[in-house]
């Protein structure tokens, strides 16, 4: 049987997995695709997912997680540096993986104990620091989904559909 943090990281990663094959499925020429002038494009989902996951990858772990540390931008800030000027679909994609791959690996070395511990979440109220992974994947499923409708407005059959028919 596996841990409730192995759990976790199956999640994560079969999440992840389905935003690798979203993005792979969006033909780089259309990586600017806005379906609103204040929309993010997929390239910049993309990054935004990472950017986020950096942070939780980073923060969670540490003994002193205070995710009210510095307001948001700069807390990203923090963690964001392997993504920086990452442009090309090839680049994005391989981040993707790599960034998935170190996360959980830094969860691992942090241990299920420690991911049970409490803390203060951004809302000020408390919960483990697993819960506020749980709400990571979430977060990237949400995202998942805007690539989908994405491609939907794009003409492009989504990645999960394609495999769902069997294509």
């Amino acid at each position: 049987m596996n841990s409730l943090l192995e759990e976790a990281i199956e999640a994560w990663e079969g999440t992840r997995d389905g935003v690798i094959a979203e993005v792979d499925n969006i033909p780089e020429k259309q990586f600017d695709f806005r379906p609103a002038k204040e929309s993010r494009s997929p390239l910049e989902l993309a990054l935004h997912i990472m950017d986020v996951s950096l942070m939780r990858a980073g923060e969670l772990p540490r003994e002193d997680t205070n995710l009210l540390r510095a307001p948001w931008p700069e807390l990203l800030a923090m963690y964001n540096k392997p993504i920086k000027g990452l442009k090309t679909k090839r680049q994005v994609v391989a981040a993707l993986r790599s960034t998935v791959r170190d996360g959980a690996k830094a969860f691992r070395d942090a241990g299920e104990m420690h991911m049970l511990q409490l803390i203060t979440r951004f809302d000020r109220k408390r919960g483990t620091r697993l819960a506020w992974f749980h709400h990571g994947i979430a977060h990237e499923d949400y995202h998942r989904g805007q690539l989908a409708i994405y491609q939907r407005l794009m003409g492009i059959k989504p990645a999960l559909t394609r495999m769902i028919e069997g294509g």
